[in-house]
């Protein structure tokens, strides 16, 4: 990249730089022989000191506008002038007398000295202008970087910032998982191997690749706080020198302002789920309330009108029957809504105590006669678990709603079994059934809310009773997973940690002896 600034002492040896080089060392010969023509005249009225005084003002002047190597040319040229025009005898670089060879030995060097330093300062000030250009772009650069609310505007920044640097052109490459890769407008010509994109990533050290049409490609890594945010590509003509600082500082304020826009997009996005959440669990929570009370009438009045004193009509009795199963079945879903608003709002705090898993189990089992009468079911493995500090009703939800679905979603001949074993620091609980099993590729979304197993079966349900397991499961310390056993068949596992329970407190039967 190459900035603008003004000539250089060294320019590569190309036509344009050909007809550089020749204009400077052509001032100084010009400035020379114009100094020389300007004073001839009036050589009689100037002494040798004076006339020495303005071939080095000539060599200050060209110091000044065409660098070290014209200044040192007009120093010979001007020492070479001085002695063939003004010093006896003239139009000859004899010299008559020894003290003129001091002379002329002080006019060089003073001449060389004077044009280096000359020169030096001319470098030094043009590389201050070069760097405060550099520093006010890059401040430009900063400042529409920090205000960009897009990855294309920040493309647009730095697409400017490289214009008005010089020849170069760039692309900004970012993960698929990031953004697209987007393009600088402009020719870029720009092409690099993914195997090269993919080291840069990994390593975050920057790589230079050659071209042979004289130009270079940067490969810069945006690596940022927590990883790498992509590759910028900078393609620049190879002869630019200096150009390693600048490109650092730009892929720094690059991928600051990409970074940024990553957390400001992962911030909304946190912002918008916990409003959905808190509106969501809000309306479950006010649905519930609202509906439970009809549902308790409506099925208070259906199991009267079974119990009354007058029987009723068959036809009657079964419409009875139907609206009681029904009502109580919604009953339980309005239920699970209501723990679901209620775990997912925090306010719910586990009663931890110290229980036998196999009263929490068999507690279950008595709630669910109905819906497991008449199938085949083995529980294994419960009687020699330890205590467990578990909240002992939401357990007692887990395995309802786990031994239900597996009722729900098995056929009635498909034997259900319920297992558990020692895993290390933590128990686990198997609950296996037959059927079709869970989708392959949904084992994760069936513990979402409202997400169902098998969408297409036309099984009564809201997709709320997996949901309940995890959100209770992990509030324990533990995990759930589905998946599918090779027997066929699904298969829900969830852990509990073990813990340290207390120890037991041996009571020592005494036999006392009867009175005599």
């Amino acid at each position: 990249m190459r900035p603008p600034t003004p000539m250089s002492s060294t320019t590569s040896l190309t036509p344009s730089g050909f007809l550089t080089v020749l204009r400077r060392y052509g001032l100084a010969v010009a400035a020379c022989g114009l100094t020389a023509a300007l004073v001839l005249p009036f050589q009689p009225a100037l002494d040798l000191p004076n006339t020495v005084m303005l071939f080095l003002l000539a060599v200050v002047l060209v110091a000044v506008l065409a660098g070290r190597g014209a200044a040192m040319l007009a120093s010979v040229l001007g020492v070479a002038l001085f002695d063939f025009l003004f010093v006896p005898p003239r139009f000859s670089l004899e010299v008559s007398h020894a003290r003129h060879l001091v002379t002329f030995a002080v006019m060089l060097v003073v001449s060389l000295v004077v044009g280096q330093l000359t020169a030096g300062l001319r470098a030094q000030a043009t590389e201050a202008a070069r760097r405060e250009l550099l520093a006010r772009a890059l401040y430009d650069l900063a400042s529409e970087l920090a205000g960009a609310m897009t990855l294309a505007q920040v493309s647009e920044a730095v697409e400017h910032f490289l214009r008005i640097r010089g020849d170069a052109r760039g692309r900004l490459v970012l993960p698929a998982d990031q953004g697209p890769t987007l393009p600088f407008s402009g020719e870029a010509g720009l092409a690099v191997p993914d195997e090269v994109l993919e080291q840069v990533m990994a390593s975050g050290t920057p790589t230079q690749l050659l071209r042979p049409d004289g130009y270079c490609c940067e490969v810069l890594p945006l690596s940022g706080t927590t990883r790498n945010r992509g590759v910028l590509l900078v393609l620049h003509r190879a002869d630019d020198t200096g150009t390693a600082p600048l490109l650092a500082a730009l892929a720094a304020l690059v991928v600051t302002a990409v970074e940024r826009l990553h957390f400001v997009e992962v911030a909304q996005a946190a912002q918008l789920e916990a409003v959905s959440e808190r509106l969501r669990s809000t309306l479950l929570s006010a649905l519930s309330h609202d509906v439970r009370t009809p549902l308790t009438a409506l099925y208070g009045l259906a199991d009267s009108m079974l119990t009354g004193p007058r029987p009723l009509p068959d036809e009657a009795r079964i419409s009875a029957l139907a609206i009681r199963d029904q009502a109580f079945r919604l009953n339980g879903m309005v239920g699970n809504l209501l723990d679901m608003a209620r775990l997912r709002s925090g306010r719910v705090e586990l009663r931890r105590e110290w229980q036998p898993v196999e009263e929490v189990v068999g507690a279950s089992l008595k709630l669910l006669e109905s819906v497991l009468a008449g199938r085949s079911l083995q529980v294994g493995g419960l009687g020699a678990l330890p205590l467990l500090e578990i909240d002992a009703v939401l357990m007692e939800r887990v395995f309802c709603n786990l031994l239900e679905n597996a009722a729900k979603y098995s056929p009635a001949e498909a034997p259900i079994s319920l297992s558990a074993h020692d895993a290390g620091e933590a128990v686990e609980f198997r609950v296996t059934s037959g059927g079709k099993g869970f989708p392959p590729d949904r084992l994760e979304q069936v513990f979402g809310l409202f997400e169902r197993g098998q969408p297409e079966v036309p099984i009564a349900g809201m997709g709320l009773g997996l949901a309940i397991c995890r959100t209770i499961v992990e509030a324990h310390g533990g995990r759930i997973r589905a998946f599918n056993p090779e027997q066929g068949g699904g298969c829900v596992a969830f852990t509990l940690p073990k813990g340290s329970p207390p120890p037991f407190e041996v009571e020592f039967a005494v036999e006392v002896p009867p009175h005599a």
